[in-house]
């Protein structure tokens, strides 16, 4: 009687625990991925090696290079990467869009070791990965990775499980789970270094998978590796090579075959854009930022019919262990800032590099004038004020803030050293996501002051040293001692207040730019909810209501508009 009650007893508790588990099984209805883009992976040296002696006086980052990336440590983060997404149960599949190695077209065997380090997590895990190409991971024309070589390597990471190919390119299609389908696109030149290969014939494919996943009742899921929507202000003219061309004619076809959700890399930053066509249909493009750079992050997107969640995870530690054995060179201080938090780590390390980037530009052989050229003073006596500036300490005894009072200008206290920190803290919120300063907090205010510092103060200088040189020397000999154009400024700043009626119209024209750096759209970066590809205002709308006629006029009175600007900009 007692074995039979302990029988009953397990046979309960099998059938119990057996439910639960069913309850907690995977809904076929709903999937979750993780997203890293260009991981940028480079073996590790033997012995860390300085980078330029601008940066030796640092005393922990003197090794960062002009791109800001982490290369020592790259193998070490994806490692860290692949074991957070082996460890989170509700990841079922990796997707990595683009430059999975960083000198891919040259050096075949930096693939090879990141292919082996992916069908290590495949085996260990059951988890499907895919990938797509990047611009830095093959090309027909230079060194030893060809686009069939790319495919032949990542085989096993999407192209054994394709539905459709594109000819010609690396581009495929695969199924997420039950309901979604992967439109991986192949996004790159086949012969140029960094802009976009889009064509007509791969628009149309993707058109036309788009459509055959509904056919087949699928959502599509667009991957590649530019940018489809603009993720910096006016990306298009400052960064046209990391957005694909004619983005927002490529944006509405995509968005009118239902298109909702893009995968991009590239731009390396943390971003998300949204975009409504002129029938009404809405397309969000998530550029998720370079995995082995700061912020050393990746996404994780939960998809159910009627949302789409979406968070940011970041990469706190990495095995320095590992890495000390593979690279000699590395100090104990270092290990131990990393070891506290490699993501802050990555901070200072892609503060550093920005400015060892932006000082290596600022020389005449780099800006492309030769000596010998009408502007060479004049654009020398500029670029040299301008870097002696930013190196000044920004506070204290011939600090700039006391140097700006001469103009009438006041700068804001800050905990600021001088404005390379403020510029590079400026571009690591953009690589970060969610810039949400106001143009009246301390740090927008003090660049703005700097800024306007640096116009009058240099140009003075400029007008002094070139364009009233001649000027200078006639009141010279006259008997005036004093730089005509610094003094002038002065006492105009002293006369008319800080701010002159052309810096105005200057204010006027940067202030939306500073905006866009600093206040983001309505569509959070990092962490939020959209609409899923259930909802009914998801799926493709093609009526003609009065509204969505509107919304084609005006669009076609912009697009009117750009023609104008660039004809007139021509003749």
């Amino acid at each position: 009687m007692m074995k039979k009650a302990i029988s009953i007893i397990l046979a309960l508790g099998i059938i119990i625990t057996a439910s639960v588990c069913g309850a907690q099984a995977a809904d076929p209805d709903q999937l979750c991925f993780a997203v890293a883009s260009d991981l940028h992976y480079n073996e590790p040296e033997k012995e860390l090696t300085e980078t330029s002696p601008e940066l030796l006086d640092d005393p922990i980052f003197w090794y960062a290079n002009r791109r800001a990336a982490m290369e020592n440590e790259s193998g070490f983060i994806i490692d860290e990467f692949l074991r957070q997404c082996a460890e989170n149960d509700e990841i079922e599949y990796v997707l990595l869009s683009g430059d999975l190695a960083d000198d891919g077209k040259v050096n075949r065997k930096q693939h090879e070791d990141v292919a082996q380090k992916l069908e290590r997590f495949e085996q260990e895990t059951g988890k499907q990965i895919y990938v797509i190409n990047g611009n830095h991971d093959a090309s027909l024309n230079k060194g030893d990775t060809s686009f069939d070589d790319f495919m032949e390597i990542y085989h096993n990471f999407g192209y054994d499980k394709a539905i459709d190919r594109l000819e010609g390119t690396c581009s495929y299609t695969a199924d997420l789970g039950e309901k979604y389908r992967l439109i991986a696109l192949d996004s790159c030149s086949e012969t140029k270094s960094t802009e976009d290969g889009m064509t007509l014939e791969k628009i149309n494919w993707v058109r036309d998978c788009a459509k055959k996943a509904y056919d087949e009742n699928r959502y599509p899921v667009l991957m590649m590796h530019h940018n489809l929507l603009e993720h910096l202000p006016l990306q298009r003219i400052l960064s046209h090579n990391f957005i694909v061309r004619f983005h927002n004619t490529t944006a509405e076809i995509f968005a009118d075959a239902g298109i909702r959700f893009v995968l991009t890399g590239h731009e390396h930053c943390s971003d998300a854009a949204s975009f409504t066509s002129a029938l009404g249909n809405k397309i969000t493009d998530f550029a998720t930022t370079s995995l082995t750079m700061f912020p050393l992050a990746y996404r994780v997107f939960r998809f159910s019919d009627s949302e789409i969640n979406y968070e940011l995870k970041t990469i706190e530690k990495i095995d320095t262990d590992s890495l000390t054995a593979a690279t000699d060179g590395y100090t104990e201080e270092q290990i131990a800032l990393m070891n506290k938090s490699a993501n802050d780590y990555s901070k200072l390390f892609l503060k550093a590099g920005v400015e060892y980037r932006l000082k290596l530009g600022m020389t005449m052989e780099k800006i492309g004038i030769d000596e010998g050229e009408p502007f060479y003073n004049l654009v020398s006596t500029a670029v040299g004020s301008l870097c002696d500036t930013l190196d000044l300490p920004l506070y204290g005894k011939d600090g700039l803030q006391e140097k700006a009072k001469q103009y009438n200008i006041n700068l804001p206290d800050s905990e600021y050293k001088n404005g390379w920190d403020l510029a590079t803290e400026l571009v690591a919120w953009h690589y970060a996501g969610c810039e949400n300063f106001p143009l009246d907090s301390t740090e927008v205010t003090l660049f703005l002051r700097i800024v306007n510092f640096i116009l009058r103060d240099t140009l003075s200088t400029v007008s002094d040293d070139v364009l009233f040189g001649v000027v200078n020397s006639l009141l010279a000999s006259s008997g005036f001692t004093g730089g005509i154009s610094a003094e002038s400024t002065k006492l105009a700043s002293k006369t008319f207040g800080p701010v002159t009626a052309a810096e105005y119209i200057l204010l006027g024209i940067v202030t939306p730019v500073i905006e866009g750096f600093t206040n983001d759209d309505e569509t959070n970066d990092n962490n939020g909810v959209i609409e899923g590809y259930g909802t009914a205002s998801a799926s493709p709308q093609l009526s003609n209501s009065s509204e969505q006629i509107l919304s084609i006029l005006r669009k076609t009175l912009s697009y009117l508009g750009y023609f104008f600007r660039y004809i007139l900009k021509i003749f």
